[in-house]
């Protein structure tokens, strides 16, 4: 519980203060809807569907209003920089961006199904109102506007029209239309199994958003709902004059009423966010425009892509990440990648594992599948955004720090050990962090080949300046044949592992977290420990519950920092 409180409160927070914030605007709108005299006549033939769709519609602006913030990397990176968020609580909420931005997107889903429900009834309602047989004020009021410059409540102008052209005619309708599909083409291509198997799917279709977004804006110009003017209310007193509508052409005091349009309001909402957004593309395009130079080019046979680059003015932390754009594949897709290299290194890097369209398609342009020798001049030109911060960078805030990777999410912990190798070369170079537990989880020994020689160095480097404790690896195989099964067995009692060359013997099999989180609890008593995961999600919840688990209810006690790679 304690773990909890300390590492999810304030995601809580924020959550029940969004959650709030809507309901309040939903209840707010809804009620004033409901209430207010200038609807009245709108409500007669519209009934509560009114308020339904005012209130959701109000509710879609806010949400819409905040969707984009959270994508714009530049801004966190920017805010996760700042003095303000150096606390690690408000750096830990920053790297959780994209569960904030589908979260709110699943409220822009609720709030566009209840304004599109709501809406269909009321057009419905309005047609209805048009038939002789409606009767009553409801046909009464239907009625007013039929000579010319006249002003009008009811949109649909004759019984005669058929609904669905309605729709397909008027701004409100086709603007709609366009908003909701959209809407439904980035929400079903942003499921797991197609951002996984289909990601250049996502990745244009998400794009929809400007269309989504231009439409949001011209959708209220339709002004489908009206109500009465502020002017008629003045001379036309609708509690009395409700009572009496056959007088409303002969009485004095009833005057026919007067009726305009809701102004749009959409624009205010989303206008900041979108400048915002507008310039984050700048910043995008400006650094796109910036030349890479590729100084070299490794192809590993764990179908491992290894690329060295230099970029002027390029400043990086150990555990920062970077976006890639290769112009020869794809002119709009630009995909994540952690940093390899360490800040001290006087070049930056990337390991890209060969796992989709993109990756196999940079793979053929490299020249990687063919084991095939490339001069400089002749192999593509990449585009670089960033560096931005991520949660492995907060590795060295903490005392004590356990690093856990699945396969190729080794990549952010591979910057820190260089990082910390370089700094232990360095004389008189004194670092907070006092040991770090890695563990790394793989399924194929020939994905150790990379990595292996980096653990080397540091394990000698650390031996050499008497500090064989600080860095405590477990290195997981999860999948052999019999042949390396054999291998293995008659190698195993030799000094070094026979796979990874360490001192350090390879563990067969998946690691017992009970276990391995219990003796860190008991070897740091009472320890701030911050955990650092990258890879899959069923993971990533296990060894969240074993943080949550093995933290102390003692505040004094061992706590467990739990940080996930989510970019």
């Amino acid at each position: 519980m304690v773990y909890w409180i300390l590492n999810e409160s304030l995601s809580v927070l924020l959550f029940v203060l969004w959650l709030g914030m809507n309901l309040y605007l939903f209840i707010d709108t809804f009620n004033w809807y409901e209430d207010e005299d200038a609807f009245l006549y709108t409500r007669v033939m519209l009934g509560s569907t009114l308020a339904w769709a005012r209130a959701s519609a109000t509710c879609l602006n806010f949400n819409c209003l905040l969707i984009l913030l959270p994508v714009s990397r530049n801004l966190i990176s920017f805010l996760r920089g700042t003095s303000f968020c150096y606390r690690g609580v408000l750096r830990r909420q920053l790297d959780k961006n994209i569960t904030f931005h589908k979260t709110v997107a699943y409220g822009v889903v609720v709030n566009a199904t209840i304004h599109i429900i709501a809406h269909l009834v009321n057009i419905e309602r309005f047609h209805c109102s048009q038939s002789k047989q409606a009767g009553g004020l409801s046909h009464k009021l239907s009625d007013i506007g039929k000579s010319p410059n006249e002003s009008y409540l009811n949109p649909i102008r004759s019984y005669d029209t058929n609904t669905i052209t309605e729709i397909l005619t008027s701004i409100a309708g086709m603007t709609g239309i366009l908003i909701t599909m959209s809407l439904i083409l980035i929400v079903t291509s942003s499921t797991e199994i197609i951002t996984r198997s289909f990601y250049e799917v996502f990745w244009y279709t998400h794009h929809l958003f400007i269309v989504f977004f231009i439409g949001l804006v011209i959708h209220g110009l339709g002004q489908l709902v009206r109500g009465q003017t502020h002017e008629s209310l003045l001379v036309h007193n609708v509690t009395y004059c409700k009572e009496h509508y056959l007088e409303w052409e002969t009485s004095a005091q009833c005057p026919l009423p007067q009726f305009s349009g809701n102004v749009p309001a959409s624009w205010k909402w989303v206008l900041g966010p979108v400048v915002l957004y507008i310039c984050e593309r700048m910043i995008r395009f400006w650094r796109f425009q910036q030349e890479v130079v590729i100084t070299k080019v490794v192809s590993h046979s764990s179908r491992v892509l290894e690329l060295h680059m230099k970029k002027r003015s390029f400043k990086m932390e150990a555990g920062q990440y970077i976006f890639l754009q290769c112009p020869a594949i794809s002119q709009l897709e630009w995909h994540p990648f952690t940093l390899t290299s360490a800040p001290e290194d006087d070049f930056f890097s990337v390991h890209i594992r060969s796992v989709g369209d993109w990756t196999e398609a940079l793979f053929s342009a490299f020249g990687a599948e063919e084991k095939t020798f490339k001069d400089p001049w002749k192999l593509p030109r990449l585009a670089v955004d960033g560096p931005f911060g991520a949660a492995a960078t907060d590795v060295f805030q903490y005392q004590i720090s356990v690093c856990i990777a699945t396969g190729i999410g080794v990549t952010p912990f591979a910057s820190i050990l260089k990082s910390i190798w370089y700094k232990s070369c360095k004389q008189n170079t004194e670092l907070r962090l006092g040991k770090v537990y890695f563990y790394w989880i793989c399924r194929d020994p020939s994905a150790f080949e990379w990595f292996a020689d980096l653990l080397c160095l540091l394990e000698a480097q650390m031996t050499k300046k008497g500090k064989a404790h600080f860095l405590s690896y477990h290195i997981f195989l999860t999948s052999w044949d019999e042949s390396q099964a054999t291998h293995i067995a008659l190698h195993y009692d030799e000094k070094v592992d026979v796979i990874t060359g360490l001192r350090q013997k390879t563990f067969y099999g998946r690691p017992n977290w009970d276990n391995e989180f219990k003796q860190i609890a008991e070897n740091h008593p009472s320890d701030s420990i911050g955990v650092f995961f990258c890879g899959p999600k069923s993971v990533s919840q296990r060894l969240q519950k074993m943080c949550n688990l093995y933290s102390s209810a003692d505040p004094r006690g061992v706590q467990f920092y739990y940080n996930k790679e989510s970019f």
